[in-house]
């Protein structure tokens, strides 16, 4: 049999993809259309299940973040996200009733993604719908952080096909920290705008920032310093994601360089801004994020 006749066979006796599976993965597919995330351009560059799997995970992400965001009451909404551990359950019973959970039911069972991670997703946006966060401790914002960030960061490095290995976590750990504190401090007006501050107690208080709410805290002359020591954390962080990249082959995880370089040069510009403007947003033009995405994707600096 040539090697053609073998292939034509092969996917000829290929299982089809139920309308049900099929449904499941446009809608997935479509929560990242909707969104707009700087991350729809490093999932282009996987192969074909790989992406389907991100798509999966990341409306995960997107539904829950939802909840948690939402105008519902606090109670409602940790109502839903019982029900989201309900479906993880289903999930890997393999009896997911969501969409969302029927497009991860494949990636779960392809790329061995631990059910542990889809959990501290939830618990991450569990925190949020509690109430607003303000001042949380040090040690309360990492452990967020770990949830709502460096879960993703896991759960992605399986489906990319690294190695798993304690550099490979140490990397997704710190890219995933680095965005969370980049992001924190690029929202900062947007959040208090909820009565959110991220920004943790320690590094308020010692600045002398002991301000009553969020808006109130903004406003205060000191802020900038602690700020700029969150800052200065971040581009820590970057730094140690690029030392663990150093043992790794970067095209492993090329996916997530496009989100390494946007958000290192967010941080770049708040940095340039001025801590003393933080309550003044910082935009990046499209085509100077997506030439970023660009380089980083094919050429990174490393």
């Amino acid at each position: 049999m040539t090697v053609g006749a073998a292939q034509h066979r092969s996917r000829a006796n290929a299982v089809a993809p139920t309308p049900s599976a099929r449904r499941a993965r446009a809608h997935a597919r479509a929560v990242v259309a909707r969104s707009g995330t700087s991350f729809v351009w490093g999932m282009r560059v996987l192969a074909k299940e790989r992406r389907r799997a991100m798509y999966a995970v990341y409306a995960f992400c997107r539904e829950i973040d939802d909840v948690a965001d939402g105008t519902k009451n606090p109670d409602a909404k940790l109502d839903e996200l019982v029900e989201w551990r309900r479906e993880v359950n289903r999930l890997f019973e393999g009896e997911p009733k969501t969409l969302t959970g029927r497009a991860l039911l494949d990636p779960v069972r392809r790329f061995h993604l631990p059910k542990e991670e889809f959990i501290l997703l939830i618990e991450g946006m569990e925190m949020d719908a509690k109430g607003p966060m303000r001042a949380p401790s040090l040690g309360e914002l990492m452990h967020y952080c770990r949830r709502v960030a460096g879960a993703v960061g896991l759960l992605s490095m399986r489906v990319f096909g690294a190695p798993k290995s304690d550099t490979s976590d140490k990397f997704a750990l710190s890219l995933a920290n680095a965005l969370q504190l980049t992001n924190i401090l690029r929202d900062l007006g947007e959040d208090a705008a909820r009565g959110r501050l991220y920004l943790p107690r320690e590094l308020l208080d010692r600045h002398g920032v002991h301000a009553a709410d969020a808006d109130e805290a903004l406003r205060h002359p000191n802020l900038e310093h602690a700020a700029k020591d969150l800052g200065d954390m971040a581009a820590a962080a970057f730094r140690d994601a690029r030392q663990a990249l150093h043992d790794l082959d970067w095209r492993v995880v090329r996916p997530a360089m496009p989100m390494m370089g946007v958000y290192e040069l967010y941080l770049d510009r708040l940095t340039a801004r001025g801590w003393d403007r933080i309550a003044e947003p910082v935009a990046l033009p499209k085509a100077l994020k997506l030439f970023t995405a660009l380089r980083y994707a094919i050429d990174p600096p490393l």
